[in-house]
Parts: structure tokens; C-alpha cells; sequence
């Protein structure tokens, strides 16, 4: 069986990775040396897929089902493994070969259909806090982790060199925020999702909800829990009172898993201006005004 990588696949990296063409050329034959090796049966690709890794169903030699994921090295499907190793099943998607360095993940397989983003949305962010909360533990001690200061301090270079007239006023208060967090940051720190939203959150069997495709990074909750806050942003554009719902959600979410509500705001703002600027870098027009508009609100 043929195992190419779906087009929304091929569009992201196309948009975005410059090792793009190089490793989805190469992507087949390794998706079937990584079943091989496993002695996996493969059912067929995932459709239409996320949009940084090619998903694979499929079957273990008795029978049970699981998922077998690909990942362009510039996404470190290494740090995603010691994270799902670390976790071991809490909250997060169980990982099936820990011992396993070809950079292939195989999975337990959850109902990939079916998201948390499928609920109503007060019940969705019910559901997705909870499972982030269950997700902040501990790093390991000798881990190699990035740090949000370094994962920032990257991002904030590229915003610096790519912020055009209109966006550079939000840019230079995100900037502020972002050294003004990091100057005051909390000495407790926790393994964090690094991506977390509602679509990350899926239904399983093992558990009602569990995160998958984390891009793992260390540090302060509030910088985790600031990606949820955005949610649904096109929706909350299109409410005439999406401001004071914005709000509100900071609020609520700030309370419900403790954290400090100024520390949340000012990731969010960081965060979401963050991804705008990068939207519009890479073309994605729609996008970036949704985000930068919703920036303007915190």
C-alpha cells in the first residue's frame, strides 16, 4: 500500500519547512520501513491529517490497533517521544515504543475523528483544562527540554525582523510582555504541552479525553494554558461582544486551574501576535488579521 502524505500535509510544509520536499519525498518508503520494523499491519493513512505529521492506522501483530506517526525532524519527534514517555498515559496519548529511534512514534489509537472542539463551547474548555491540568508535571531532572525563555526568545527574534507597520505596535507590546514575564517568571516550573488546544484533545478509549501532539517545552503553566485562551478565535471575532468574552475566558480559565490571570493575559497577548506575525510571514492573510485583531482586545 502506497502510504503518501496527504495534501493538507504537503501544503503546510510547503508553506513553512525548508527540509519540506527533501522528507516528504522520503516519506513513504519510511512509513513503510517503520511499520516493517514494528511488524505493524497497515490499515491506511489518516485524511485529511494535521498539517506537521503523516498519520498512519494500523494493526500490532496481535491484532490491537494503533496509530503510527511521522514527523519532519524540524518538529523534534525525539522531544515529543521523552514528553509521551515522561507522561506515560496521563492525560496525553500512550506511547507504544519508548525504546524505539527511528523517529517514528507509534501510538495507542484514539478516535481521531472526535475532539474535544466537538462539544459545546463551555463543556470544550471544561474538558481541555482538565486534561492540560493533568499534563503539569515535573520535568524529568536530566531532561533537554527547551525552556519557554528559549522557544520565546526565537520567536521574538523572527517577529523583530518580519513585523510590518500595521502589526508593530502589537508586536512591541508582546515584545514588553514577554520581558516582563520572563523578569518576574515563577521558580516552579512543569513539562508543558507547548501546543495546547481544543483539537489537540481527543477521545479515547482508555480515558474519556487525552492530549496528543504536544511539541513539549518547560516552564510556567500560564504559557501552556495561553494557547487555549484563543480557541475558536474566528467565532469569537465574529461576536459583536467577542472582546468581553475574551476576557471573561481569562478570567475563568485563570481561576479554574490557578493561575495568575496577568501572567495568562500577557502570554496570550505574546502568543497570539506571535502567530499572526507568522501567519502573514507565510501568507496566511485570514489568519493573521483574526489573531492580530484578537490581540488588540487583551
Amino acid at each position: 500500500m502506497a502510504l503518501e502524505p496527504p495534501q493538507r500535509l504537503v501544503t503546510a510544509l510547503g508553506e513553512t519547512a525548508q527540509d519540506g520536499d527533501d522528507w516528504l519525498g522520503k516519506l513513504p518508503g519510511a512509513a513503510e520501513q517503520a511499520a516493517a520494523l514494528r511488524e505493524l499491519t497497515v490499515e491506511r493513512v489518516h485524511v485529511p491529517g494535521g498539517r506537521s505529521s503523516l498519520v498512519v492506522l494500523v494493526r500490532q501483530a496481535d491484532g490491537t490497533p494503533a496509530v503510527l506517526k511521522l514527523v519532519p525532524p524540524r518538529s523534534r519527534p525525539e522531544s515529543e517521544r521523552a514528553a509521551l514517555a515522561h507522561w506515560n498515559g496521563l492525560g496525553a496519548v500512550r506511547l507504544l515504543d519508548p525504546s524505539a529511534a527511528d523517529g517514528a512514534l507509534l501510538l495507542e489509537r484514539l478516535h481521531r475523528d472526535v475532539s474535544v472542539r466537538s462539544l459545546p463551547e463551555a463543556k470544550a474548555l471544561l474538558e481541555a483544562a482538565g486534561t492540560l491540568r493533568r499534563l503539569w508535571v515535573e520535568p524529568p531532572t536530566d531532561h533537554r527540554f527547551e525552556t519557554v525563555a528559549e522557544r520565546t526568545g526565537r520567536q521574538a527574534e523572527a517577529m523583530r525582523g518580519s513585523a510590518d507597520g500595521e502589526a508593530a505596535p502589537l508586536v512591541d507590546a508582546a515584545l514588553a510582555a514577554r520581558d516582563e514575564l520572563l523578569a518576574g517568571a515563577p521558580g516552579e516550573v512543569r513539562l508543558l504541552h507547548g501546543t495546547f488546544r481544543q483539537s489537540k484533545v481527543l477521545q479515547g478509549d482508555r480515558l474519556p479525553w487525552l492530549a496528543v501532539g504536544p511539541d513539549p517545552v518547560v516552564g510556567e503553566p500560564a504559557f501552556d494554558l495561553a494557547r487555549l485562551v484563543r480557541d475558536r478565535v474566528e467565532d469569537l471575532i465574529a461576536s459583536p461582544s467577542g472582546a468581553s468574552i475574551t476576557r471573561r475566558r481569562v478570567k475563568k480559565l485563570a481561576e479554574s486551574l490557578d493561575v495568575d490571570q496577568e501572567r495568562l493575559r500577557g502570554w496570550t497577548l505574546f502568543r497570539a501576535v506571535e502567530s499572526g506575525v507568522r501567519a502573514r510571514r507565510v501568507g496566511r492573510e485570514q489568519d493573521a488579521e483574526l489573531l492580530l485583531e484578537f490581540a488588540g482586545w487583551l
